[in-house]
């Protein structure tokens, strides 16, 4: 893709698929602020890059003052504001409703879905006035479908979705576009690190973990950062300058898969297995 030109915001730039977008767009021509709250992990990844099209701004999305800051660092590279994308989030250990802490429930809110609306709000301004942009929301499959004991998680991310289709419907008309991209199962820090909980409860590896996710993914696996990041390139380079408010699973086909019919699949494979013998 070209970005040359184009300056972009990328938040939780400082590992997992924010880091591999950081990559992507610099390689790609993009100057780019990468912005978190740990300012190592930040300057770790801007050393990695040449100088001149990397600034880092350590800041938390939900704070208004953090994101004013992280639009004047971007803002600072002059040229105007072309691409941001929200991608910053957390995630929570499973618990049901009734189970889940209120204090969680807020503080994933205000990471998940209030932090992309500050973003959104002080970055669509200078937007305009560069004559458009582009919008990327790093949303998720957990925003589309569901997952067992994530209820803040998957309510944020589906809510991400529709302030996606909101800003793409009333900044259209000022060449703004904004997009949701949904990955399923990356193999990210966050994603890793909340499927060690599993693991440690199953007593088993993460490899384990990961290869369950594949079982009834049409492609087998699980997905890398950067196959994320090559969406994203795509979606702030002009073009897909007619591409709008649209939501892009990045799930290796998950979401086309029936689950009951997948476990009947597995049924018979294990009933196949076994021989088609019935125990007595």
């Amino acid at each position: 893709m070209d970005l040359k030109g184009k300056v972009a915001i990328i938040t939780g730039g400082g590992t997992g698929i924010g880091e591999a977008i950081a990559r992507r767009f610099v390689a790609d021509g993009a100057r780019v602020c990468i912005t978190g709250r740990r300012r190592e992990m930040l300057e770790k990844v801007a050393e990695s890059l040449p100088s001149d099209k990397i600034k880092t701004c350590p800041a938390d999305v939900s704070d208004p003052n953090d994101v004013e800051r992280m639009v004047e660092t971007a803002l600072s590279f002059s040229g105007g504001l072309h691409v941001l994308v929200n991608n910053a989030a957390m995630s929570h250990r499973p618990a049901s409703i009734v189970d889940l802490d209120p204090a969680i429930w807020t503080k994933t809110l205000e990471i998940n879905l209030t932090g992309p609306f500050l973003t959104m709000k002080a970055s669509l301004p200078h937007m305009i006035k560069t004559g458009g942009g582009s919008i990327i929301n790093i949303s998720s499959l957990a925003g589309i479908r569901c997952i067992p004991g994530k209820p803040a998680y998957c309510a944020s991310k589906a809510g991400l979705i529709h302030l996606t289709f909101q800003a793409a419907l009333d900044y259209g008309r000022f060449r703004i576009r904004c997009n949701a991209v949904c990955p399923a199962a990356v193999e990210s820090d966050m994603f890793t690190s909340n499927m060690q909980i599993f693991a440690n409860m199953l007593g088993t590896g993460i490899e384990d973990i990961f290869s369950r996710f594949s079982n009834d993914v049409p492609l087998h696996r699980t997905a890398v950062p950067e196959e994320v990041a090559g969406l994203c390139s795509y979606l702030a380079s002009d073009d897909s300058s007619f591409t709008t408010g649209v939501v892009i699973p990045v799930d290796g086909g998950a979401s086309i898969v029936d689950v009951s019919g997948a476990a009947m699949n597995r049924i018979v494979q294990s009933v196949e297995a076994a021989g088609g013998k019935k125990k007595e």
